[in-house]
Order: structure tokens, then C-alpha cells, then sequence
């Protein structure tokens, strides 16, 4: 008979490296039971897309109303320059008009004072005179104001000593403005100062301020 070696079907008695199910989960760690965090949720994922969408349509309003406003000032600006072109030609032609009836109130002008502008004719001349005030001309040029080349016309030239600059001493045509722009320079007369009548009312300040002249 053959004899059976004891041991071969008996377990070892020392500890196995084969570990229960039930031990290896009670000595797990936090960090091997903490596994990946809960999938959102469809209403999230909705929120989520809605905010998105939401965030585009923002972006896209600010973008269309910085358009809007950029557009506008556009506009403006050049609706600003329509109306002063407009009204730069509308100036430009009632200058152009008014220029040719200037010679016809010249005559109403040395009428009037010569006397002669009376009965119908004044009428006459006093309406036409009310329709270009209307329109916006004025007249200037007075005596004794000073000469300024910008809006007179010096037809004349004297000395005179009892001014001290050029100045207007006669007007023999008037001059005409309408605002701000000359449709014809006043021409006038005008005279400067005395030679040398300056320097003697310098000499005559100075005797008086030291106390005269000194006697020999």
C-alpha cells in the first residue's frame, strides 16, 4: 500500500496574501472609497447652455448699440454740415441779389440828402429800403471812427492835426454786410495824423513832467 503524505490537503496555518472582500473594504482609505463626482444632471447642462447663449446675445447687443450710437453721430454730424452748407448758399445768393440793387441805394441815398426823395418815390424807397433790412443787409461806415482796411476803402488820403490815428473823416460811399460777411467795403475819406505833431505833443509832455525849459 502506498502511504499518504500528510499536509497536502490541510491549509497553511500562516497568514495568505489571498484577502476577503469584506476585510479589504472595511480597511480601505477615504481616498479608495472617494470615486469620480455625479454626471450633471439635464437641467444643469440646459442652465449651463442657456447661460452660454445668454453671455452671445449680450456680446452681440453691446456690439450692435455701440454700432447704432456710432451711426447716429454720423448722422448728426452730418446733418450739422447739410444745414451750414444750406445755409452758406443761401447767403452766398442773397449777397448776389443784394449786390445788384446796392447802385439803386446809392441813388436813394444822395436823394434823400439832397432833398429830392419825396412824395411817391419816397415811399417807394422806404419799402425797398424794410425789404433788404429784412433780408438781413446793414449798412456801416460813420465819420470819425478809425480807419480798419479790413472793411473800408480809403479813396482819400490828408493830415489832420487833431487826430492821433487814421481815422474816417468823410463817408462817400456807405458799405454793406449781411452778418458777418462784406458784400461791399465803405469807401471813404480819411486822414492821419500831422507830421510830426506826435513828437511835439511828446516834447511839450516831457518839458511839463521836468519842470519846463531851462532858461539861459
Amino acid at each position: 500500500m502506498t502511504e499518504e503524505t500528510p499536509g497536502f490537503d490541510e491549509k497553511p496555518e500562516g497568514p495568505s496574501d489571498a484577502t476577503n472582500p469584506e476585510d479589504a473594504a472595511q480597511g480601505a482609505g477615504p481616498a479608495d472609497k472617494a470615486g469620480p463626482g455625479p454626471a450633471p444632471s439635464g437641467e444643469e447642462l440646459v442652465e449651463v447652455g442657456l447661460q452660454a447663449q445668454l453671455d452671445q446675445a449680450q456680446a452681440a447687443l453691446s456690439e450692435r448699440t455701440a454700432d447704432l450710437q456710432r451711426l447716429q453721430a454720423e448722422y448728426q454730424n452730418y446733418r450739422r454740415r447739410v444745414e451750414r452748407d444750406r445755409a452758406t448758399v443761401k447767403e452766398i445768393a442773397i449777397a448776389n441779389l443784394l449786390s445788384e440793387i446796392l447802385p439803386t441805394l446809392d441813388d436813394i441815398g444822395r436823394a434823400r440828402d439832397h432833398g429830392e426823395l419825396v412824395g411817391g418815390f419816397k415811399s417807394v424807397a422806404e419799402s425797398l429800403e424794410t425789404v433788404v433790412a429784412k433780408m438781413g443787409l446793414q449798412q456801416f461806415g460813420k465819420e470819425g471812427e478809425p480807419f480798419d482796411p479790413l472793411v473800408h476803402e480809403a479813396l482819400m488820403h490828408s493830415y489832420a492835426p487833431d487826430v492821433t490815428e487814421t481815422t474816417c473823416v468823410q463817408i462817400l460811399q456807405p458799405g454793406y454786410r449781411i452778418g458777418e460777411r462784406t458784400i461791399r467795403p465803405a469807401r471813404v475819406a480819411v486822414a492821419e495824423p500831422q507830421p510830426g505833431a506826435q513828437g511835439s505833443k511828446a516834447d511839450e509832455a516831457s518839458d511839463e513832467e521836468g519842470g519846463g525849459p531851462e532858461e539861459g
